[in-house]
């Protein structure tokens, strides 16, 4: 008897659990089908004020997500560069559009991909439409944006961070001594400073070096474009950083860097009022959300440019997490190689590098593609090391002068934590091999002088290979290639100087060289690589990922970062051709 009321419980929790399901997924569908409903059906009214709120990072491609409303607090989609960039562009000739309301609190991307939303600002701003920025804080990149615009306006108790740029690392040396944990680094060129974390207590004189002229070639860039539309000379604006004299929200609209205090609903009037509309009507905003919805292309060409993107670091397998896998880059290649349709390819970077065999094959398939249809390489915040691997070999190479490039050189790390398990921990092991190097990659012993002597060798081989490659790549010996290398990281503007890049620009530009190789003019229409996932693997893998990073930062606090860069350094598995992956200019 006890047998069958179990039994029908379960049934009838069972039938109760699916017709929950049922209801859950009729209703994600709906809002799936609505939404998709509405991208069609979207109307823009006369006179209306496009306001894009730059508050979410910035990744290269966007992804529809229709349950974004639905997500936890703070778990909201990133926005996609390329997208803010047509949807800017397309707003420039949409008659409706009268100007932009630009709000960039929260800015996080990096000052290459400002450099694209700016060019886009300009453009905009050139066909006679107008441009207002207000924020309650500006940081320096979101200032650099934001002084494009015709007229901007802060918050009375606001401030504006314009006293440079820095850069910051964090080094694990003294930690690894204290834990008796032996980092073996081996690497080829002296400016290869992914590994100077794990070896030195500071930074090196040539690390340091050539942040300084990275730091100073972005700095000048964004110095000089302020000064262009703030018409405030360009000495003047590094005496006001330098010094850091405008310390208040009064002083910034004294020195020209504001032009009045306001607060957000006299701003609203201040629009109106160049609309020449009355004070007590509703102020026709429009979403970036929803206006994007209504931008068109050319969807009935024959001939296709396709945008391959590789965003994140590169590593062996399938992409994952943010990383590029070598397995998934390739297979879209392949893809777009044996597609007739395909008479070009757009390879847009924006990676630090990664596993050197991973970023290998990926080179091959560009190789590949490259012998059937031109490969424009086009460049965003970084292509670096392994990102430059990628791109060294293509048909052409377009960057922005703030681009982070070059960084040709390898490492390998190896760890030794036998000390530290005998002598921190009391744990001792035993290991027993064939061979006198049967256990070279073992963390649980000493390397031997003649087991580094191995490693250091492949990786002298390695940077060989990357070096020989690039040269041939770029038209040029091996021994000019390898004045630049030795690992030194440059800014875009410096590598296109010194013969690492071809020309200054955006994606817009990849995308017009593209088309005029493959001799299609404007008769052709963008497809994107690697294609959107199915929104429910989406939402589970952002909840999920999201839920994850979130407790994970609330349990660890101002360690997270530690943890973070010793995450980073269990990856390093095999030669790598990377630079230093969280390397960021505040």
């Amino acid at each position: 008897m006890n047998f069958f009321k179990i039994f029908f419980a379960s049934c009838l929790g069972s039938f109760l659990g699916l017709i929950a399901l049922g209801v859950v997924l009729i209703f994600m569908s709906t809002t799936i089908f609505s939404g998709l409903a509405d991208k069609s059906d979207q109307k823009i009214s006369k006179e209306s004020v496009l306001q894009l709120k730059l508050e979410k990072p910035i990744n290269e491609l966007e992804e529809n997500n229709s349950f974004e409303n639905f997500l936890p607090s703070g778990l909201s989609q990133s926005l996609g560069l390329i997208k803010i960039i047509q949807t800017i562009d397309y707003a420039t000739t949409d008659s409706n559009i009268k100007g932009i309301y630009l709000n960039t609190r929260y800015l996080n991307t990096g000052f290459a991909s400002l450099e694209e939303i700016r060019a886009a600002l300009l453009r905009f701003k050139s066909s006679g439409k107008w441009i207002v920025s207000y924020g309650d804080f500006y940081s320096e990149g979101a200032y650099y944006l934001a002084s494009v615009s015709n007229k901007v306006y802060m918050n009375p108790e606001g401030e504006v961070e314009f006293n440079g740029l820095t850069t910051s690392m964090v080094f694990f040396k003294k930690m690894f001594d204290r834990l008796e944990i032996k980092p073996h680094v081996f690497r080829v060129g002296n400016f290869k400073s992914a590994v100077e974390p794990f070896m030195r207590e500071s930074i090196s004189e040539e690390n340091k070096l050539q942040q300084d002229s990275l730091l100073e070639t972005v700095y000048s860039n964004l110095l000089t474009s302020i000064s262009d539309s703030r018409s405030i000379p360009k000495a003047e604006l590094r005496r006001i950083s330098d010094q850091m004299l405008v310390r208040s929200a009064a002083l910034a609209t004294s020195f020209n860097l504001v032009d009045s205090l306001c607060y957000e609903d006299e701003v609203s009037d201040k629009l109106k009022g160049l609309l020449n509309i009355d004070k007590d009507s509703d102020l026709p905003l429009v979403s970036y959300n929803k206006y994007k919805k209504t931008v068109k292309f050319n969807l009935t060409s024959k001939n296709v440019i396709a945008v391959v993107t590789a965003d994140g670091a590169i590593t062996l397998g399938r992409s994952s997490g943010g990383n590029v896998g070598a397995d998934s880059f390739c297979q879209d290649l392949r893809e777009v190689r044996d597609n007739e349709d395909v008479k070009a390819v757009v390879l847009r970077i924006n990676s630090p590098g990664g596993a050197f065999l991973a970023s290998d094959k990926m080179w091959r398939e560009i190789i590949l593609t490259k012998e059937k249809k031109p490969v424009i390489a086009s460049m965003s915040n970084v292509a670096a090391s392994g990102g430059y691997y990628l791109a060294m070999s293509c048909d052409s190479i377009v960057l922005q002068p703030t681009t982070i490039t070059g960084s040709i050189g390898v490492f390998g790390l190896l760890f030794d934590i036998s000390p530290f398990l005998d002598k921190k921990i009391g744990i001792t092991t035993s290991e027993v091999k064939t061979g006198e190097i049967g256990n070279l990659f073992s963390s649980l012993h000493t390397m031997t002088e003649t087991e580094k002597s191995i490693i250091q060798n492949q990786t002298d081989l390695v940077y060989e290979t990357f070096t020989q490659k690039a040269a041939e790549g770029r038209s040029m010996t091996e021994s000019d290639l390898k004045k630049i290398a030795s690992g030194r990281v440059w800014a875009g503007l410096q590598a296109k100087e010194n013969g690492l890049a071809d020309v200054l620009g955006g994606f817009n530009d990849a995308v017009r060289i593209a088309s005029e190789k493959a001799k299609i003019s404007d008769d052709y229409k963008l497809i994107y690589f690697p294609k959107p996932k199915p929104i429910l693997e989406q939402f589970y893998e952002e909840w999920q990922e999201e839920t994850n990073l979130k407790a994970l930062k609330n349990e660890l606090g101002v360690f997270y970062d530690f943890y973070k860069g010793w995450k980073e350094a269990k990856s390093y598995q095999g030669i790598q051709a990377r630079m230093p992956y969280d390397f960021k200019i505040n």
